[in-house]
């Protein structure tokens, strides 16, 4: 069956595995003290041009959300969230949980505005009741969003200054960071994004590792005690090696960015590709998830050879799917789903 269901549906980049296995008979350190997690470090360090960040490897996505917003506000606070955001509706409540509540505003296709963080925040501060109210204390975004679209930078700043303003922190969710920074004409880098938030984390699961993110603290301003925080949320890994070689191979001469930057041009084939055929876009993505409104009868002939998302209903006749490329797609299967379109 051709998959197209998601970007983390094959295994680990070949350079990936080749660094597991190279370094495999090596005896090294625990818990993310081994040299290729240092190393590792050190690259990131660099592709961030923030020489003082403070860096550590968990396993995935979720664990890393929670461990990240329990970790950097205080018991009685909220994080904010737009309403699509992953925190808000596929982490099977992960953040509520650890005691905080996650406070939801609009979406504007997939994005956060400041406009409305700002009008939210002056509500709060404005309501004599406040301190009965789950306090606000971060506010979380994904680059990209879960329907592919990118912050710009003056979005990013925009938001980043109000939440200076209201001493609230950004955390800036980069499981599928690699692709939003290879977005055509995307003004956002590694660099620039590491002075316009307080925390972020590199995507390594969906860009090609077996498992794994990298959490970034880009001013050396990971709260106080953070790995006992990890090791507290059950996210430390005694093996913490498995981890740092694979960052360590994913930031030698510019894999992370290459395989990324190949999904991207996947994603952009296949897009034509359904614009040549008449298809119609839910959204218009920049990024490796298209979101396309299929006929019923369509989708059903076309699950019956190809593994993709149905996100929702369009209308009484038609599904709104989502097709997903990646590191690992090829010109091959590209092909294939093209025939079947």
């Amino acid at each position: 069956m051709l998959s197209f269901e998601s970007d983390y549906n094959n295994g680990a980049h070949p350079q990936v595995l080749k660094k597991l296995v190279e370094t495999n008979d090596l005896q090294s350190l625990t818990y993310g003290f081994d040299q290729w997690s240092e190393s590792a470090r050190d690259k990131i360090r660099k592709a961030a041009e923030a020489p003082d960040a403070d860096i550590f490897f968990l396993n995935g996505g979720t664990q890393t959300n929670m461990t990240v917003i329990d970790g950097c506000i205080q018991s009685h606070e909220a994080v904010i969230a737009p309403e699509t955001g992953h925190v808000s509706i596929h982490e099977a409540s992960a953040i509520e949980f650890t005691g905080h509540k996650v406070i939801t505003l609009p979406h504007h296709n997939g994005k956060m505005r400041a406009a409305d963080l700002e009008n939210y925040m002056q509500w709060f501060v404005n309501d004599q009741s406040r301190d009965h109210l789950a306090q606000p204390g971060m506010v979380y975004i994904t680059y990209p969003t879960e329907f592919g679209t990118i912050y710009t930078k003056s979005e990013i700043e925009e938001i980043y200054n109000i939440c200076k303003h209201y001493e609230l922190k950004l955390f800036i969710d980069g499981a599928r960071l690699g692709y939003g920074l290879m977005v055509d004409g995307s003004d956002v880098t590694l660099p620039w994004l590491s002075k316009y938030c307080d925390v972020f984390y590199i995507g390594g699961t969906k860009v090609g590792a077996l498992c794994g993110e990298a959490v970034v603290f880009p001013r050396g301003n990971a709260p106080k005690h953070f790995f006992n925080i990890v090791k507290r949320h059950g996210a430390l890994s005694a093996k913490g090696r498995t981890i740092g070689v694979q960052f360590d191979a994913l930031f030698t001469d510019g894999l992370y960015f290459s395989i990324a930057k190949h999904a991207i041009e996947m994603a952009m084939r296949l897009k034509k590709t359904l614009q040549a055929k008449g298809y119609q876009f839910f959204i218009d993505s920049p990024s490796n998830q298209q979101f396309v409104v299929l006929p019923n009868d369509k989708v059903k002939l076309l699950g019956e050879r190809v593994e993709f998302t149905i996100w929702e209903p369009y209308d009484e006749n038609s599904k709104v799917c989502r097709f997903v490329t990646s590191w690992a797609t090829t010109d091959e299967q590209m092909a294939e789903l093209e025939s079947y379109l």
